[in-house]
């Protein structure tokens, strides 16, 4: 039974998660969507908590998925949770330098095997902080999110937009 984690921050998730993580989906017996807060990026616009509750409502059309939290390093969690790859969405060469040194990293480390999903052309520009950057100034991000985030984006950012 291989299952896969899909790892990210999705703050907010977009449709391009949504994307990778369905098709996925239907290549794995069980897909871990591992959320976490990236250390590298400023601080959430979401908690971990809202986050999990958008995702699971995104995602409640799945059968073969379930959400965790977790801190630490990715593959140590990965083996804890019984996981034999990690999928990751490429969108953009740029992706690709980045993902594959974490890929041969995380090889090296304890075996697991990342396999990239290539984005869907309609989502290869997507990305969380573009999405909050266009809904913070007002922006229609109704064709890039889910609509729970959609209304999610809105009802954070309405007072600033007022």
């Amino acid at each position: 039974m291989p299952i896969a984690l899909c790892p990210g921050s999705f703050d907010p998730v977009t449709l391009g998660h949504i994307d990778i993580i369905e098709r996925a989906a239907r290549h794995f017996d069980e897909i871990i969507v591992a959320v976490i807060r990236n250390p590298q990026k400023s601080q959430s616009l979401f908690s971990l908590e809202e986050r999990q509750d958008l995702l699971a409502e995104c995602l409640g059309h799945l059968d073969n998925f379930r959400i965790e939290v977790f801190k630490g390093l990715l593959v140590e969690f990965a083996k804890e949770h019984g996981a034999d790859s990690i999928v990751k969405g490429l969108r953009a060469v740029s992706d690709f330098d980045y993902e594959l040194q974490m890929a041969q990293m995380n090889q090296r480390l304890t075996g697991i095997d990342t396999f990239f999903l290539s984005t869907s052309p309609q989502y290869s520009f997507l990305s969380s902080s573009l999405v909050k950057e266009v809904a913070r100034f007002g922006g229609d991000v109704s064709t890039m999110v889910p609509p729970i985030v959609a209304k999610r984006l809105r009802d954070r950012y309405g007072e600033e937009n007022a």
